[in-house]
Parts: C-alpha cells; structure tokens; sequence
C-alpha cells in the first residue's frame, strides 16, 4: 500500500500536533503571575483551569491562569491533529489484529484530549478526569501495544521508538498514580506520562513524510510512465529484472 496524499496529509497532521500543544503551554503558563507557574509543581490540567483560587485536594495550590482559553483551545487542536493523523494513516500503518487495536487505542485518547479541553478540571472535575484517563490509560496502552507491531507493518518499522516511548509513558502514568516526581516534581511527572504519544506521533509524522510516493512495507506499487507503460519503482525488483536478463 503507499503512501499516497492522504497518508501524506495525516502525517502532517501528526508533525503538528506536539508543537501546538507544547508551544500553548509555554506562553499560557508564563502568563502566571501570583503564583509563577512551575512545571514540576503544577498540573498541565492548571493551565485550563477558567478560575482562580486554591485547588485540588491531595496537593493544594493556588491556580490562576488568566490565558486558560488559549490552553483549551490548543489542546483541542491537539485533538483534531492526533486523530486526523489517525484516521488518515489508517492503512498506511499496516493491518492486523495489534496494529488495529494499538490504533483504536491510541484514537480513544484523543477523545482524551477533546475531553479536557472541553470541560476544565474547575468546570467539570469528572469528565475532566475521564479525559485523563483515556489519555494516560487508553493511549499509553495503545502506544506500548503499536510497539509489537509485526516488522513486516509501517508501524512495525520503527518498533524501538515506539517502545520507548509506550514504556516511557506508563511508567510515568505509574509514578504520577502514586504522586511520586522522583525529582522531576509530581507535575513534570505528569508530563512523563502524557508527553510520550504527542512527541511520538511528531517523530512517525517526520518519517512517514520522508517516506516515498508509491512504496510502502515493501510493496510495490505501480506507477503510469508518461509513455502510457507502467513503470516501478522498487530497486530490488529492477535489480531482480536485470540479473535475469544477464542469464
């Protein structure tokens, strides 16, 4: 199967989504001013939070975020950018039982995202929360079990980054569960748990960018010459073609 213009278009998609959330949360949290916002101490969540004042009751502390709507409005785009690239590179990461569940997976967190963006931690705690859990559950399920996906797969190909970033990911979800930071703070552990599939996912969409119109797993695809024949453009089959001809 190749990568064709929609494959293409997803994983642009994919390539944009870390920078827009990343860069939101920079400029909103340096918008803080009593207290500065810290990202060991304090949770992504703080920064959409819509009003001020002392929150959350196993770590108490004061949240006020007045760009909050830049926060939310970014980390919906995340969504929008996490599931394009989902959806249109359906195929085009492969086919089977673990690449099809690690999709779903990994889909269902960016439901995740929509969620918390939609509904603030001090607006609706509970679908708040659901939102986290699709995303530091679902999605880092979805991104260790993308990890096993079979070589002879797109997503397969890069099955060490993927790996990482799933165990990566679960241990921080693990760690942040327990509020332990191990001295990156609870709230940069959150950011363990939660970064791992945005970065992941800008990571695939550079590489299946790079990858070449019309060649994918190893398939190949044929392409209409401008002579009316179709020509390939897989090496090892002209190499193949040649060596028979040489007989």
């Amino acid at each position: 199967m190749n990568l064709n213009r929609t494959g293409r278009v997803g994983a642009l998609c994919w390539l944009a989504a870390s920078p827009v959330f990343l860069v939101a949360s920079l400029i909103t949290g340096l918008r803080w001013r009593e207290p500065t916002y810290s990202w060991a101490t304090h949770n992504i969540s703080d920064l959409g939070n819509a009003h001020c004042g002392v929150w959350d009751t196993t770590r108490p502390r004061y949240v006020c975020s007045p760009w909050h709507p830049l926060m939310n409005t970014a980390t919906l785009a995340t969504a929008v950018l996490l599931a394009g690239g989902l959806l249109l590179t359906w195929r085009v990461l492969g086919r089977g039982p673990v690449v099809r569940t690690a999709q779903t997976h990994l889909l269902l967190a960016t439901g995740g995202y929509a969620l918390v963006a939609l509904y603030p931690a001090d607006i609706d705690e509970n679908l708040h929360v659901l939102g986290a859990v699709l995303i530091m559950g679902m999605g880092n399920v979805g991104l260790l079990l993308a990890g096993f996906a079979p070589r002879s797969t797109t997503l397969g190909r890069w099955r060490r980054l993927t790996l990482t970033a799933g165990l990566i990911a679960l241990a921080g979800t693990t760690l942040f569960a327990a509020q332990q930071g191990l001295g990156l703070g609870v709230g940069g552990m959150e950011r363990v748990a939660v970064l791992p599939f945005p970065l992941w996912a800008c990571a695939l969409g550079v590489l299946l960018a790079e990858t070449p119109v019309g060649v994918d797993h190893g398939v190949v695809v044929p392409k209409k010459s401008t002579d009316g024949r179709f020509a390939t453009h897989h090496n090892s089959m002209i190499d193949g073609v040649s060596g028979r001809r040489s007989r």
